[in-house]
């Protein structure tokens, strides 16, 4: 199965990316960010709820930025880092 990456930032020509290598498993500690855009924590609950209920080796750990308008601050980054597995960076409207 092809997998296609789509960039949603306003590049005329796209930059070519790769996927990190996976490992073909989910588990150990997952991050869920929220970016702090509206309804942004709804869909964390959601993803947060379907992982644990199918993926029983998995701890969730819940982030937020202190606004979406700007990247997230040097010691947050560095936490999820050393705390985490996986990240799932999460955004809604």
């Amino acid at each position: 199965m092809k997998q296609v990456i789509l960039d949603p930032t306003d590049e005329r020509v796209p930059i070519r990316r790769t996927l990190a290598a996976r490992s073909g498993e989910v588990r150990g500690r997952v991050a869920m960010l929220d970016i702090a855009k509206p309804r942004g924590d709804v869909l964390i609950d959601r993803l947060a709820d379907h992982l644990m209920d199918r993926l029983p080796g998995v701890e969730v750990k819940r982030y937020r930025k202190p606004t979406f308008t700007k990247p997230a601050p040097d010691e947050l980054r560095r936490r999820i880092a050393e705390d985490s597995d996986f990240v799932i960076e999460a955004l809604a409207d």
